[in-house]
């Protein structure tokens, strides 16, 4: 007997209508269903292929994000050295400046000068950076805190010495040196003398001023001078103020330059109101006149 080929039927129903049957050989459905599977094959082929697109597109969007937040910092940390180079150069001027200020308090102090390690600083090549030597800058300011531990008890010994020493006038209302310090004639009689003081012209009452800081060493009649006034300063120096009608200190009294001491009179030997001013190192009496501008001799 001769085999007959396979037929396979499909029913074809429609929704409130007639139903239809479509017979078709076995490999017309064989073609059919391989047609099938290629095709979902091929549905999912192009699904895989779409999610690996979308999520290559979010990695793009994740990596310019990235690369935009790093240009950012990129930015931020250029203008940050440019900030870090200004800071540096204004240290360098800040530091050298100090330095020189250093230097002259320690003339003052009369200490030696000393040398600073210098600062190794440049800027990067190009602009590109900061090449600033911290470790040395630290021991830069180091050396400068030690240099002035070392300078301010100095200094101020200085000062407080300067603060002592008899300079300017004694008097407000100066009008003129009347007899100068040395030999001059006697004013009450025959022969000459020794002034060891100026006498300044002043009117009666002026007020006669300290010119150092000290310590009130005596107060009261002091023989030619009258009523007086002897001050004690440092480096040895003493101050005297004669022929004073009242005076404004007592002994043992600290007075600081331009204080009060008492008024111009004519007591003692005085032929009028003024004012007799000496000025002694270690008891000897010295020309007061380079001391009323400022300016001692000895120093």
């Amino acid at each position: 007997m001769k085999r007959r080929p396979l037929r396979y039927t499909l029913l074809l129903a429609r929704s409130g209508g007639e139903s239809r049957t479509l017979v078709l050989p076995g490999w017309a459905l064989l073609l059919l269903l391989g047609f099938l599977l290629l095709w979902s094959g091929a549905n999912l082929y192009l699904w895989h292929r779409s999610q690996a697109v979308w999520a290559l597109e979010r990695e793009v969007r994740t990596l310019a994000q990235e690369a935009r937040r790093l240009s950012l910092a990129l930015e931020a940390e250029r203008a940050e050295k440019g900030a870090l180079l200004e800071e540096a150069k204004r240290t360098k001027k800040d530091l050298e400046e100090l330095k020189k200020a250093l230097e002259e308090l320690r003339r003052r102090a009369g200490l030696s000068p000393l040398n600073a390690t210098p600062v190794r600083y440049q800027e990067g090549p190009k602009g590109g950076g900061v090449l600033l030597d911290w470790t040395g800058l630290r021991a830069e300011v180091l050396d400068l805190k030690a240099q002035l531990s070392e300078v301010a008890p100095a200094l101020e010994r200085t000062l407080e010495v300067e603060r002592s020493l008899p300079l300017g006038l004694p008097l407000s209302g100066y009008g003129g040196v009347t007899s100068y310090f040395g030999m001059r004639r006697n004013p009450f009689g025959r022969g000459v003398e020794f002034h060891d003081g100026l006498d300044l012209s002043a009117p009666y009452g002026a007020p006669v001023r300290a010119t150092g800081a000290g310590v009130v060493a005596r107060v009261g009649w002091m023989g030619a001078y009258g009523l007086a006034v002897l001050l004690d300063h440092a480096e040895g120096y003493q101050t005297l103020y004669g022929h004073l009608s009242r005076v404004a200190v007592r002994p043992g009294e600290r007075v600081e330059r331009g204080q009060l001491l008492g008024y111009v009179g004519s007591t003692g030997r005085s032929t009028g109101p003024h004012l007799h001013y000496s000025v002694y190192r270690h008891g000897t009496p010295l020309d007061p006149r380079p001391f009323l501008w400022g300016l001692s001799a000895d120093r």
